[in-house]
């Protein structure tokens, strides 16, 4: 019997395929909701529900939320649905609503991104929604002030369409290798006329704002629509290869060094010699560490030391005297994030 070892596969275009770790999105499958799973009346920007997908809005008013409803028989359990309840059918023309995912410097470097060889990047995703037409996706490294827009149609109301979208690799303007936005990767579900009224800028060029979503239809326009997608896989290469399923515990991973939510009860410390009240501690440490230092909020007590890695969370207490004592605080609902912007 031989052995066959294979080094590398390669597509048709003579690009290598790589079988691990190739999605430069995480939670691409919406399996992760830390935050909420659903949360209504949504006016400005921020992160709702699924972990690391930022929603930036001034447009209508929204609910979004995990949802069932997913393309049969591909794996996914969970779909990310944005509804309408508020409309908006004539936006001023700063307005805006996109569902968007950044992306560390340091995890975009095999892109080459701002030499000779710059790589094709493409994304595949799956979509549903019962406002049929024009869509936008734009890619856009807002620290260099260069992006790159492509549409797409949803063509059938009501029917989950999977949808392939190939973009040039930029030889201009390299990104830096450090854990701040490299790339940003933009889902356009509207816009006014500051972002639709120029021509499509389906290149890498220096953004023009006109250019970035033109021929994007409102999804705010009635109260009626409703938008999924789920499957979201960004990849090296001119082609979409099947999505990489990661098992659940690689995903957290990876969302936890971003956003990490922790309800539990801490055990305070005390080191008093008469007696009374003072502050206790407890060090709270994170099961990843942060991308940076979070911002670290807490229902009760007060973080006094805030780290990549841990929280040192106080309060006052009262315990009897002399020596060390140690004893059970109240519960804690605890979040760390370190979202990038």
């Amino acid at each position: 019997m031989s052995t066959l070892k294979v080094d590398t596969i390669q597509n048709s275009s003579g690009e290598n395929l790589v079988f691990e770790n190739k999605n430069l999105l995480i939670n691409g499958g919406m399996s992760i909701f830390q935050r909420n799973t659903t949360q209504a009346s949504i006016t400005a920007t921020g992160y709702y529900t699924a972990d690391r997908w930022r929603l930036a809005t001034n447009l209508g008013t929204f609910t979004q939320s995990q949802s069932t409803d997913v393309p049969s028989a591909q794996g996914f359990g969970y779909s990310l649905k944005m509804d309408c309840t508020t409309a908006d059918g004539s936006p001023s023309s700063n307005k805006f609503l996109i569902l968007q995912q950044k992306i560390e410097g340091q995890d975009l470097q095999k892109i080459l991104k701002g030499t000779s060889s710059a790589k094709k990047l493409t994304l595949s995703f799956w979509v549903k929604s019962n406002k049929t037409g024009t869509y936008v996706i734009e890619i856009d490294h807002e620290t260099a002030g260069r992006s790159i827009s492509k549409s797409y149609t949803i063509s059938s109301s009501d029917t989950w369409e999977k949808k392939e979208i190939t973009f040039d690799g930029d030889t201009s303007s390299t990104i830096a290798n450090d854990n701040a936005i490299g790339l940003s990767i933009l889902w356009w579900l509207g816009g006014g006329s500051n972002f639709t009224s120029g021509s499509l800028g389906t290149s890498w060029a220096s953004t023009t704002d006109a250019n970035r979503a033109v021929g994007q239809l409102n999804l705010a326009d009635s109260t009626s629509n409703e938008w999924y997608i789920t499957g979201c896989q960004l990849e090296v290469g001119s082609k979409a290869t099947d999505f990489e399923f990661e098992n659940y515990q690689t995903t957290i991973n990876k969302c936890y060094r971003y956003f990490e939510k922790v309800d539990c009860r801490l055990f305070m410390v005390m080191r008093d010699s008469g007696g009374g009240t003072g502050a206790g501690y407890s060090n709270l440490y994170f099961r990843q560490s942060k991308r940076d230092t979070p911002t670290t909020t807490i229902t009760t007590g007060l973080v006094n030391v805030n780290r990549p890695d841990f929280a040192r969370i106080t309060t006052n207490v009262s315990v009897g005297a002399g020596g060390v004592d140690q004893f059970p605080n109240a519960d804690h609902h605890i979040q760390a994030d370190a979202e990038l912007g």
